[in-house]
């Protein structure tokens, strides 16, 4: 998930930087590119979070918490 999420942010901010370019500017077929990459950027956070979230559950341990403190019980 972390190189999923670290590919789409990456292409995004390439793509974006580029339509500020000389080269491309107002081309359309990279602007479709920026929106996708940006939706699928969307897409993947909310599947990471529900990810998150279910193996909370599964476990019966708090993720979110051990994320932020982390610690996490021992097993």
């Amino acid at each position: 998930m972390i190189l999923a999420l670290l590919a789409m942010l990456a292409g995004t901010c390439i793509t974006g930087y580029m339509m500020t370019t000389d080269a491309f500017w107002g081309a359309k077929w990279l602007e479709d590119i920026h929106a996708v990459l940006a939706n699928l950027t969307v897409a993947l956070i909310a599947f990471h979070i529900l990810g998150v979230l279910l193996a909370s559950f599964e476990h019966r341990e708090n993720l979110v918490k051990s994320m932020i403190t982390g610690r996490k019980r021992a097993s």
